[in-house]
């Protein structure tokens, strides 16, 4: 047992020694090659991140059954949701973001219209019902899991009721005349519960798990598991990189209570042992006295008097 303990506590100290140097090795500073040069189509478009800020719950839509819908009827208080903002005729940018997504969701274990809710709101006001369920039909088909059905919506709508959504968000965009397409930034939106942006996440192709974190630290800790508690734990997101990177310090944390747990379990079983190894000892078979040595002599007491000597009056 000794030999075990010894064993296990030399594998948590490589490991800790092995995420540190890791950990150390991802905060090489990487020169600032400064600001690149914007086409001036693309000036003003971006993401102004308003972290907390309140998604309009009163803002209207139209789903992709044509039905109007509030945004705040996909809030529940329970389900994180993830705001994807797009267009529907748009060429490339869209696609690339759209497919990333689907490719992310599905590499997760957690599934769309059960642990969270998807939304995907069209920011050009021409397109159509029609259009937003055939978009949504063949993304649905494609994510494979029939939650789906009932937890992923397309909604389309004018430009003011647009314009409220991504102004909550910080998601700035614009329409090109010359080309005729929008302009806008590649990124999703990671809400509460409640409807509070939570998280975003950059790129045309997002990390499985920094969207599985970011659905995590969306949900604020409701109806998820302990272990994915001490994932998140261990885990910060790096505005810097705009992901979540491993935190040395406290998976360190996290393993000294792991080593104390292992320790005091040790202790507290050999400890265990020690006490029924006393206990059978003060319990064991006596030894015979002096009265039932007699017995089993036949009456005759231990050294009698020699024959023949008699006591004197």
């Amino acid at each position: 047992m000794l030999h075990r303990a010894h064993t296990l506590l030399a594998i948590l100290v490589a490991l800790f020694a092995l995420l540190g140097s890791s950990h150390a090795r991802a905060q090489v500073d990487v020169s600032d090659p400064g600001p690149p040069n914007i086409p001036p189509e693309l000036m003003d478009v971006g993401v102004n991140e308003h972290l907390q800020g309140q998604v309009p719950a009163d803002a209207t839509f139209q789903d992709e059954t044509g039905k109007m819908v509030r945004l705040g009827d996909y809030f529940d208080g329970k389900h994180p949701v993830l705001l994807v903002l797009a267009y529907h005729s748009c060429p490339v940018l869209c696609s690339l973001v759209q497919t990333a997504t689907l490719e992310s969701m599905k590499a997760i274990k957690w599934t769309a219209g059960q642990e969270y809710r998807v939304l995907t709101i069209s920011i050009d006001p021409r397109d159509t019902t029609t259009v937003a369920a055939a978009k949504r039909d063949g993304l649905v088909a494609a994510y494979g899991r029939p939650e789906a059905k009932t937890g992923w919506h397309f909604l389309v709508s004018n430009n003011e009721q647009i314009h409220k959504v991504t102004d909550a968000v910080g998601w700035q965009y614009k329409f090109d005349e010359r080309q005729g397409q929008f302009a806008h930034p590649s990124a999703v939106t990671l809400l509460t519960p409640s409807g509070k942006v939570a998280r975003y996440l950059y790129g045309i192709e997002f990390d499985p798990n920094d969207l599985r974190l970011g659905l995590l630290e969306a949900s604020e800790g409701r109806s998820i598991t302990t272990v994915d508690r001490l994932i998140l734990f261990c885990y910060h997101y790096d505005p810097q990189d705009r992901k979540y990177t491993l935190m040395a310090t406290r998976v360190m944390q996290l393993g000294g209570v792991v080593t104390m747990f292992t320790l005091g379990g040790f202790l507290a079983l050999m400890w265990v042992r020690e006490r029924k190894k006393s206990r059978n000892d003060n319990n064991g078979p006596k030894r015979p006295d002096d009265k039932n040595d007699s017995k089993k002599d036949g009456g005759v007491p231990k050294n009698p008097l020699p024959q023949g000597s008699h006591a004197r009056a």
